[in-house]
C-alpha cells in the first residue's frame, strides 16, 4: 500500500509539472518533434549514466514484447505536445477525464478483466455531462481544432496504459524487465522516429536559429520539461505496475483541479466561464467517483475469488 501511494504521488506531481512545463516549452521552442526527441534522449542518457546497475532485460522475447509499447508511448508524448500547442490546458485536462471509459473497454480483453458495476456507469455519465458543458461554451475556433489532438492523445494514452499494465502486472502477462529497463527502452527507441520526423519536417534546420533567440527563461522551461519528462517516464511505469490501467487514468485526472486553478487564476492565460468551470469540476469529480467505484469493483473481485477458493483438478481422478 505504501509503495502504491508513493508511486501515485510521484506520478501526480510529475504529471502536473509536465503539463505546465510542456505548455511553456512548446511556446518557447515551437518545434514539437524536436522537443519530444530532446526529452527522450535526455531521459535515456540519464538512465544509462545513473541507473546502469539496475537495468535488466530478461530475454530477447521480453524485449520484443515490450517494443509493442514504444510506438504508443512516443505517440502519446507527441500528441500531448500538439494538444497543448493548439488548446488551453483546461480543455486538455477536461477531455482527458473521459479516457477511463476507453481503458475500461480495453481491459475487457484482459485474461482477468474487472467486472463493471452500476456506480461506475453513473460516474461515466457524470464525466460526459461535465465534458459536454465545458465544450459547449468554446467560442474560439482554434480551440475547437485542438479537440481533435486531445482525443487523439487520449486514445493513444489508453492503448499505451493498457499495454503497459498487461506487460507489467503480475496477474496478467508480465515481462522480465526492470522498471528502469522499460523506461530506457521507451525513451531510447522512441527517440529514433522522433528524430526522423524532426528531420523530415525541416525542424532540425530551424533549431539553431530558434535557440539563438531564446531567453534564459525559455531555456529553463525546455530544460525542466526534459527533467520532469524523465521523472514521469519512470514514475508512470512504477505506478502502472501496481494499479490497473483504468485506475491509473483516474488517478491522473483527479489532480487536474490544480492545473485548471493555475491556468485560470494563476497564469490568467485562459478565462473560463462559470459554465466551463462548473463543467470541468463536474468532469473531474466524476473521474474521482469512478475511481471509488473502480476500487470497489476490484475489491469485490478479489473477495469473490477468495470465496470461490482454488479450483480442484479432477482430471487425474479415477472414475
Amino acid at each position: 500500500m505504501a509503495e502504491t501511494v508513493a508511486a501515485g504521488t510521484s506520478f501526480c506531481f510529475c504529471s502536473v509539472g509536465m503539463l505546465l512545463f510542456n505548455k511553456f516549452a512548446v511556446e518557447a521552442f515551437p518545434y514539437e518533434c524536436t522537443l519530444v526527441a530532446m526529452q527522450m534522449v535526455f531521459a535515456a542518457a540519464m538512465l544509462i549514466i545513473f541507473t546502469w546497475s539496475s537495468l535488466h532485460i530478461g530475454s530477447v522475447r521480453d524485449l520484443l514484447r515490450w517494443c509493442m509499447v514504444v510506438p504508443f508511448f512516443t505517440g502519446m508524448l507527441l500528441s500531448s505536445i500538439l494538444a497543448l500547442k493548439a488548446a488551453p490546458m483546461s480543455l486538455v485536462v477536461t477531455l482527458r477525464c473521459l479516457s477511463p471509459l476507453g481503458a475500461m473497454l480495453m481491459e475487457r480483453l484482459y485474461p482477468n478483466p474487472v467486472e463493471i458495476n452500476r456506480e461506475a456507469i453513473i460516474s461515466i455519465v457524470i464525466m460526459f455531462a461535465g465534458g459536454f458543458m465545458y465544450v459547449s461554451q468554446i467560442e474560439d475556433a482554434a480551440h475547437l481544432a485542438g479537440i481533435g489532438w486531445v482525443f487523439m492523445n487520449s486514445t493513444i494514452a489508453i492503448v499505451d496504459r493498457c499495454l503497459q499494465r498487461y506487460l507489467l502486472s503480475k496477474d496478467q502477462n508480465p515481462v522480465d524487465i526492470s522498471k528502469t529497463g522499460v523506461t530506457l527502452i521507451n525513451n531510447l527507441l522512441g527517440s529514433v522516429p522522433m528524430m526522423i520526423a524532426a528531420y523530415a519536417t525541416g525542424e532540425l534546420a530551424e533549431v539553431h536559429a530558434a535557440t539563438s533567440t531564446m531567453s534564459k527563461l525559455d531555456v529553463f522551461y525546455v530544460a525542466m520539461s526534459c527533467v520532469i519528462g524523465l521523472g514521469i517516464s519512470y514514475s508512470g511505469v512504477w505506478a502502472q505496475s501496481l494499479i490497473s490501467a483504468t485506475s491509473f487514468l483516474v488517478m491522473i485526472n483527479a489532480n487536474k483541479f490544480v492545473i485548471i486553478a493555475i491556468e485560470a487564476f494563476g497564469m490568467h492565460t485562459k478565462t473560463l466561464t462559470n459554465i466551463q468551470l462548473c463543467g470541468a469540476s463536474i468532469t473531474i469529480l466524476g473521474a474521482c467517483f469512478y475511481g471509488h467505484a473502480r476500487q470497489k469493483m476490484e475489491s469485490d473481485q478479489v473477495h469473490k475469488k477468495l470465496l470461490e477458493g482454488p479450483v480442484e483438478d479432477t482430471s487425474s481422478k479415477k472414475v
